[in-house]
């Protein structure tokens, strides 16, 4: 059993699947384990700050009395795919099928927000100012003054000091794209470079 994680059967998947806004449900034998079930473990992990999202495992038997297999096939997902993640949506008669790779959490979680619209910690960001990136990324210079007022606002309320430095790091990269208009795609192709081990 996974943290943050709830087992789904046949016999209670769509009573449960129904009751949330979004489910993210991982079809998978019905013993994993190794890197791909280690993902999962943190993409189940990141849920708790999201009460909107739930995180559900449907383990399936290809063998004895072939558990839920009558939900691999109404979902139409093949052994030799799994893991298979799909996301059920409240408002959306079909799921949504991941089709990225299932050995990378933080793409998991963010194919999860770009179709939900709910936030799920991703390492080194905060909520608030995820919120206010968005509407920044938007902005015109004027408004962007004033968005940057907030942030410089919202980083006082951080008492822990891990988030006092994620916030700090907001507020900088704010100022530099002010200042500079090409900072993001400069500093993109940088990381890019210190990834491929050129300096």
């Amino acid at each position: 059993m996974i943290k943050g994680s709830v087992p789904l059967n046949s016999g209670v998947f769509d009573k449960v699947i129904s009751k949330h806004k979004a489910v993210l449900v991982k079809f998978d034998e019905t013993y994993p384990y190794g890197e791909k079930q280690e993902q999962f473990k943190k993409v189940a992990q990141s849920s708790y700050v999201q009460p909107e999202l739930l995180i559900a495992e449907v383990q399936i038997a290809d063998y004895g009395e072939q558990e839920n297999m009558d939900l691999a096939t109404r979902f139409n997902v093949k052994k030799e795919d799994f893991p298979v993640y799909k996301l059920f949506l409240q408002d959306k008669k079909e799921p949504i099928a991941y089709t990225g790779n299932v050995k990378d959490s933080a793409a998991i979680k963010r194919f999860v927000m770009k179709n939900t619209d709910l936030w799920l910690g991703m390492p080194g960001c905060l909520e608030d100012y995820d919120v206010l990136v968005k509407k920044f990324a938007r902005a015109s210079s004027e408004e962007r003054q004033a968005i940057l007022a907030e942030a410089e606002e919202i980083k006082n309320k951080y008492r822990n000091d891990v988030q006092k430095s994620y916030a700090t790091i907001y507020v900088k990269t704010m100022k530099k794209i002010m200042e500079k208009d090409d900072f993001l795609a400069s500093e993109m192709k940088r990381v890019e470079k210190l990834k491929d081990g050129k300096y």
